[in-house]
């Protein structure tokens, strides 16, 4: 009976969270889009500001305004006070969270931008108060309750501000037309990280030289090869460098019979084997081998085999 209970004030919660944030719809309208430009336009830092739980919300969005295109970073209001007000220069913007709009601890952050035209943005439930009155744009909270039992703690308000936060890193990230190629730049850490690496991300981090045979190489040759190479394949080239077949160890096992050691490479490579770029997203090449249940493939740049990857490093570094 009371995990009954339990589920169903935890589900209460939620529907009531869920509801706060849509009552912030209909609110954005111009003041939304002149805060975009704001940020846009700036030729500085966006620092955010806020005190207590909205200051915790405010060290997320300015993390994800800094991981997304636009420079930013948090400024605890308390410390502004006694000397990072320094931090504030001439082109950058504030974006101050409160949700009464009137947390004493901001008043000298406010104060500051304005004797020294910085622009501020104010996320706040109530447009009059000292933060909506020293706002250059107000970005307004629904008023509406919060669910803790007291109706106290920040909970739906700092859900909203969560939300409206993100609204606007994603807005400003579309105008900035930041890729995914610019997201793996700032994000070269963590599983995400890995999966946005390219193959020359990959390949600076693992130099080596690819394990190359020639067709008329025997078959000792071969084996010395691929097992130096560490990786369980060779690479077979022309006179120019240029790859044009690609042997394996499961290769050499099928190949197995009376006459091996009298063979050559051309007598067991596999012509037209899958070749990577250099420019393919680590995500991609995880993709191509396990949708063709390929163990290793080289990295190749204009036709000469300059890398080789190995599903076994894959697998042990965490990129699969």
């Amino acid at each position: 009976m009371q995990n009954d209970c339990r589920v169903r004030r935890g589900k209460d919660v939620l529907q009531a969270e869920a509801s706060a944030i849509e009552q912030i719809i209909p609110l954005l309208g111009e003041e939304f889009s002149t805060a975009v430009d704001l940020i846009l336009n700036s030729g500085n830092y966006l620092v955010v500001v806020g005190v207590g739980k909205s200051g915790l919300i405010g060290q997320k969005i300015a993390a994800s305004f800094a991981s997304t295109g636009t420079p930013s970073f948090f400024m605890h209001p308390t410390e502004a006070s006694h000397g990072d007000l320094g931090m504030l220069a001439r082109g950058c913007v504030v974006l101050a969270i409160s949700n009464s709009g009137e947390s004493r601890e901001m008043r000298d952050v406010l104060s500051y931008a304005r004797r020294n035209e910085i622009p501020v943005i104010g996320i706040t439930r109530n447009v009059s108060s000292t933060l909506g009155r020293f706002s250059e744009v107000v970005l307004r909270l629904p008023n509406v309750p919060e669910v803790c039992i007291n109706g106290m703690a920040p909970t739906t308000s700092t859900t909203n501000t969560l939300a409206l936060g993100d609204a606007l890193v994603v807005a400003t990230m579309a105008e900035r037309n930041f890729s995914r190629e610019d997201f793996a730049h700032r994000h070269p850490g963590g599983k995400l990280g890995l999966q946005l690496q390219t193959l020359t991300d990959w390949m600076s981090l693992h130099p080596h030289e690819p394990p190359l045979v020639r067709e008329t190489d025997d078959m000792q040759s071969l084996v010395m090869t691929i097992s130096d190479g560490q990786n369980g394949c060779a690479a077979v080239v022309d006179e120019d460098g240029r790859m044009i077949g690609m042997i394996t160890d499961g290769d050499l096992r099928r190949a197995m019979d009376e006459s091996f050691m009298s063979k050559t490479v051309a007598d067991v490579m596999v012509e037209s084997p899958y070749m990577l770029n250099e420019t393919m997203l680590m995500s991609e090449v995880v993709k191509l081998f396990t949708e063709n249940r390929i163990s290793n493939a080289f990295i190749v740049r204009d036709g000469k085999p300059v890398g080789v990857v190995h599903i076994k490093s894959l697998l042990l570094e965490g990129y699969v």
